[in-house]
């Protein structure tokens, strides 16, 4: 899966995202872990949680009720395949209603911890076709810009 240069090489069915979070990593893990740090933060920017349940452990079923004036209501939904703490999370994914199809994924969440900061991960796969894919990169990038602004704002002795 590396080239040369050790950047990823991905197939047309995955999606990787990385970035830097200003926080370390105990406390994005806890920002994954916990339901009421989640809510706070997940979805893309203009959406609302509207409910979110997590059993967050190997089996647990996770799900999410989202809402936004521009595209309505959507939800999505998925299984706890794999948690390893402080750096490894293994979920399914997939589209109930609103956006997209109801086409299982496969997402892996891993964090570094470099110099106080955390690197995170977030690998998806497969997807049906490179349109479904590249139509996920602008939401999760977005999910994602969400969650460095809630890490950023944590007061300092919660970090």
């Amino acid at each position: 899966m590396a080239t040369a240069a050790g950047v990823p090489k991905l197939r047309d069915d995955e999606l990787l995202i990385t970035r830097a979070f200003n926080a370390p990593r105990a406390l994005v893990w806890r920002m994954w872990e916990d339901e009421d740090h989640r809510r706070r933060w997940w979805g893309p920017e203009g959406f609302a949680v509207l409910s979110l349940e997590s059993d967050f452990r190997p089996g647990g079923l996770w799900r999410v009720h989202m809402r936004s004036d521009s595209y309505g209501e959507s939800w999505s939904s998925g299984v706890y395949r794999e948690i390893r703490k402080p750096d490894r999370i293994v979920f399914t994914f997939a589209w109930e209603e609103g956006f997209g199809e109801p086409t299982e994924t496969l997402v892996t969440v891993t964090l570094e911890e470099r110099d106080g900061k955390t690197i995170q991960h977030f690998h998806q796969a497969p997807f049906r076709s490179v349109e479904i894919r590249d139509g996920h990169v602008g939401g999760w990038n977005s999910l994602f810009n969400r969650q460095a602004a809630y890490a950023a704002a944590m007061p300092k002795g919660e970090k």
